[in-house]
């Protein structure tokens, strides 16, 4: 692995000469003696999913992963696969852009985009983008959208229908929230993702809990960015959906199943889901109706909402490609490669998402049920062989701490399955999850 260190603390105009950053960043070469490579600048990771992906993505268009991160040991693939790697302030865009500025200085070639596979630095990946000239969505739609009292009231201001809500910046406000707009309420953080803090609240006094929780808890030990208030909403009882887009192309509709309540774990997904005609566009004009409202509709999203007796109701918008999996759900049914159409668009590549295949598939989760050391998942070999199981994996490595969070982090193994019928890969994933246990340590 290719590793710079430094990057963060040197300038703009250190070892650039007389160039000219204002212009595009494809019309600009750097003085080192590679003059083709093309760079792909990947703003930190996820730690799981489809981080690894965009780096495999960027090498089948020919293109130089290069991933400007604060901590390259938290990514472990970044040396298994020999990634490129600058150590960077990621929180500060200005440090991000010299780091370009030095790559391109130090190795030659010229950056051809940047992007990030995680949902925090999206904003800094488009704003850096911008400054080089690059294909990028607008970062300050992107800012409103990553802050959910933001989203909220743009969303409401133009008229899409979602839950009430309010902003809290104590446990009394939130208090006082819940009782304006009526049990139950969620409660969650103003900036957070994979329903991390995220519960269903039907007394008061458990709506001053889960708002402490979020606001006087270190936000290190939650995984979560610092809090300077919650959200507390109003709950939404129906069938819950996610609309993955490309701009603003439906690719599909993800039918989703959680956990019990109060948490909304996510333990599985079906694609595509089995709607009516008219839900599905009732789902799908909702859905490009808040993409709109937010000023977004460039890249990759992922909108989630429910088909309540009140109709159906916008419940939050993803500037991201969905998580859980759920575009290799879309792969293994359509034959659509959403992280290789982002990276393409990205670097300006427009393709052009075309279904190869009408099937349908199902990923379901096993959770850890409980903390504790981690062995291993029993029966991998016993669901591996169920009809239409196509992958059988398992998160954690031996050993592995399980600290119970109500949220993705509690995922110890996946199953997902194909069939030429919903109903039939989401059985044939439950079978397989069915065979699966966790072991842990005595």
């Amino acid at each position: 692995m290719a590793e710079e260190r430094g990057g963060s603390s040197s300038c703009i105009g250190e070892g650039s000469g007389d160039h000219d950053w204002s212009g595009r960043a494809t019309q600009w070469t750097g003085t080192g003696a590679d003059v083709t490579t093309e760079w792909l600048g990947l703003i930190e990771s996820n730690t799981t999913g489809s981080g690894r992906l965009f780096c495999t993505k960027a090498r089948d268009l020919g293109l130089r992963p290069v991933v400007f991160t604060r901590q390259a040991d938290r990514y472990p693939y970044l040396r298994l696969d020999d990634i490129d790697v600058r150590t960077v302030d990621t929180t500060d865009p200005a440090a991000v852009l010299r780091a370009c500025v030095n790559l391109v200085e130090q190795k030659g070639g010229r950056i051809a985009g940047v992007t990030s596979s995680s949902e925090y630095f999206i904003t800094t990946a488009s704003e850096v983008a911008r400054q080089l000239g690059l294909p990028h969505a607008d970062p300050e739609a992107l800012s409103g959208c990553r802050d959910k009292f933001t989203q909220r009231t743009r969303l409401r201001n133009s008229s899409v229908l979602g839950p009430e809500f309010a902003e809290a910046g104590t446990s009394d406000e939130a208090v006082l929230a819940a009782e304006r707009i009526g049990l139950p309420v969620v409660v969650k953080p103003r900036s957070g993702s994979g329903s991390i803090g995220v519960r269903m609240c039907t007394s008061l006094a458990s709506v001053k809990d889960a708002a402490a929780d979020i606001l006087q808890v270190n936000p290190v030990d939650l995984a979560l960015p610092p809090q300077s208030s919650v959200m507390v909403e109003e709950y939404v009882d129906g069938i819950e959906y996610s609309v993955e887009t490309m701009d603003t192309t439906v690719i599909g509709i993800t039918r989703k199943h959680l956990g019990p309540e109060p948490h909304f774990v996510e333990i599985g997904h079906d694609f595509p889901a089995v709607l009516e005609a008219m839900e599905r566009e009732t789902v799908s004009h909702a859905a490009i109706r808040a993409l709109r409202a937010l000023g977004l509709g460039w890249g990759a999203a992922h909108i989630e909402l429910r088909l309540a007796r009140a109709g159906c109701r916008v419940i939050e918008v993803n500037p991201r490609l969905a998580g859980g999996m759920i575009p290799r759900l879309i792969e293994e049914a359509y034959g659509i490669d959403l992280v290789l159409h982002v990276v393409a668009k990205a670097t300006g590549q427009e393709l052009t998402p075309r279904p190869t295949r009408a099937l349908a598939s199902s990923i379901r989760f096993l959770l850890a049920g409980r903390a504790g050391r981690f062995l291993d998942v029993r029966g991998v070999e016993e669901a591996q062989g169920v009809a239409g199981v196509v992958a059988v994996g398992v998160n954690w490595k031996p050993e592995h701490k399980v600290t119970i969070r109500n949220s993705f982090q509690d995922r110890a193994a996946y199953v997902i399955a194909v069939a030429d019928h919903t109903d039939a890969a989401a059985h044939a994933s439950e079978s397989g999850l069915a065979a699966l246990s966790v072991r842990f340590a005595l």
